[in-house]
């Protein structure tokens, strides 16, 4: 049944993303916000398929934090679920990803669509310089930038190197970050065809004050907030000390 319930949702997911493909050469006659509006219903319907067909839904806490200005948004990255489930809970936002991932059919051009932050992580330092310019501009507009610190995802109780790109932003910028710990990974793992039922819980913090602060303090309390709850979610005891071949890695972007 597992299988069968993560067939339909394949077909169902693949199906919406060759249908909303369709309204791509129309989106570009609307605004940002209008073209935002209409590529989230994508998102909207294949949230709401995969509880009908998986039995897997969610629930969120620490929605208060998201109110003001748009802000910096670093978010744990485990599995695919939370590329769907932030664009349920964030305000109108922007993505930081892999310029690569703009060649991708179908999905990198309905990407293009919305303005995301797409940086060259082989450039190295040029990385950050690009999701700074970048990002203030999102930012000022109104949009939230979020960003998986790690860069790839990480099975549960794993944790991957914290880059900094995100945090030089935010001290640039002085917004604050608003850090998102959840436990999308035991549901929906990494690499998996299968979708366990269940409610992943996602947990929104507290802002983490930016202005006049380092870039590298700034992430490691983002890092030590997110890790912590992650753990929690998860079930797993806390290791409060820096994993293994974390420490002083912390790359660009």
């Amino acid at each position: 049944m597992l299988y069968l319930r993560a067939t339909l949702f394949w077909a169902g997911f693949s199906g919406s993303t060759i249908v909303f493909a369709c309204t791509f050469p129309f989106l570009i006659l609307l605004d940002w916000h209008g073209r935002f509006r209409v590529l989230s219903q994508w998102t909207r319907f294949n949230v709401w398929w995969l509880k009908v067909t998986c039995g897997l839904g969610f629930e969120v806490t620490g929605t208060e934090h998201l109110a003001g200005e748009a802000k910096v948004l670093l978010c744990k990255h485990q599995s695919t679920w939370e590329t769907l489930g932030l664009q349920r809970v964030i305000p109108p936002q922007v993505w930081v990803l892999k310029r690569e991932l703009m060649r991708i059919p179908l999905f990198g051009w309905g990407m293009s669509l919305v303005h995301p932050i797409a940086v060259d992580r082989s450039a190295g330092r040029k990385a950050i310089s690009q999701l700074v310019r970048q990002g203030q501009d999102r930012l000022q507009r109104g949009l939230w930038v979020v960003i998986f610190p790690e860069g790839t995802r990480t099975a549960p109780g794993e944790r991957g190197r914290y880059k900094l790109g995100g945090a030089v932003l935010a001290a640039r910028s002085g917004r604050p970050v608003i850090p998102v710990a959840h436990n999308a990974g035991l549901y929906w793992p990494k690499g998996s065809f299968i979708k366990y039922p269940g409610t992943i819980r996602m947990q929104i913090g507290p802002p983490i004050p930016t202005e006049g602060r380092r870039a590298e303090d700034i992430m490691a309390d983002a890092e030590e907030w997110i890790e912590s709850h992650t753990n929690a979610l998860c079930g797993i005891h806390s290791n409060t000390e820096t994993q293994p071949g974390s420490e002083g890695h912390h790359d660009a972007p």
